[in-house]
């Protein structure tokens, strides 16, 4: 069957948190200087763990995992700082960021080029009440035929139903379509529970999803054209699609 339709996720799939220069602020106010590069790959390790380990965690209020979170990544940078401390201070600086959540590079192209060639494109994200806001902040609300926000319908990926939802909304057939998600656990392990492919994009090749088998893995969101049966558009520039990180 023809693929005519592309759902992603949101965050860490489209968007990103300028989290690891603000938590190296907030590493600097104590006196701890932590090279961007070691915190971009201890993050990623990080949120791959906590996706792996404890599935749903960060659905649950900041409070009740943030701890746990930064004492798991204190570990893993050879820190010994109090995270609560550390937290009140880097949340000071976040507060400081206008519009924290970014869309990574080269995604523009990707949704214009998908534009062009005729897909239809969605949203199906676990997210809480901010997520609308969030993107129109960052200028992509206007790519996306159907948006699911798990906040608006009861259920959270990896739960069917969101997908059921959002297929119905749209209404194509899983078989149509593709999910691009960053989370193999909510998102391919859930998309295929409709008939739905997916694709994972892991910015750092295999690490931290070593456990992952039989499905695909891409390192960036141009990426999508070797998966979906057409080749590269000739009118793509070269060089658009540099890496985020």
């Amino acid at each position: 069957m023809k693929l005519s339709f592309i759902w992603f996720d949101m965050g860490y799939t489209l968007l990103y948190m300028q989290r690891e220069s603000t938590f190296q602020q907030a590493l600097q106010k104590f006196g701890v200087a932590v090279a961007l590069e070691d915190l971009e790959r201890e993050f990623h390790l990080t949120d791959k763990l906590f996706m792996r380990e404890y599935p749903g965690v960060f659905l649950k209020d900041r409070k009740t995992y943030m701890p746990w979170y930064l004492g798991t990544l204190n570990h893993r940078l050879g820190l010994s700082l109090n995270v609560c401390e550390v937290d009140a201070c880097w949340e000071k600086i976040k507060a400081q960021v206008e519009n924290y959540w970014r869309p990574f590079d080269g995604v523009r192209p990707v949704l214009d080029g998908l534009r062009k060639e005729s897909f239809g494109l969605g949203i199906i994200s676990n997210w809480d009440g901010t997520a609308r806001g969030i993107l129109g902040r960052a200028d992509l609300s206007g790519y996306f035929d159907h948006v699911v926000f798990s906040c608006e319908v009861g259920y959270h990926k990896p739960h069917p139903a969101i997908f059921d939802i959002a297929l119905s909304n749209a209404r194509v057939p899983a078989q149509e379509c593709v999910y691009i998600g960053d989370n193999y656990y909510d998102d391919a392990i859930g998309s295929r529970k409709v008939g739905m492919e997916a694709l994972i994009i892991n910015r750092f090749g295999a690490l931290g999803v070593e456990e992952i088998e039989g499905c695909p893995i891409i390192r960036h969101i141009s990426e999508v054209w070797n998966y979906i049966g057409k080749e590269i558009p000739s009118w793509k520039t070269p060089g658009c699609f540099e890496r985020p990180l």
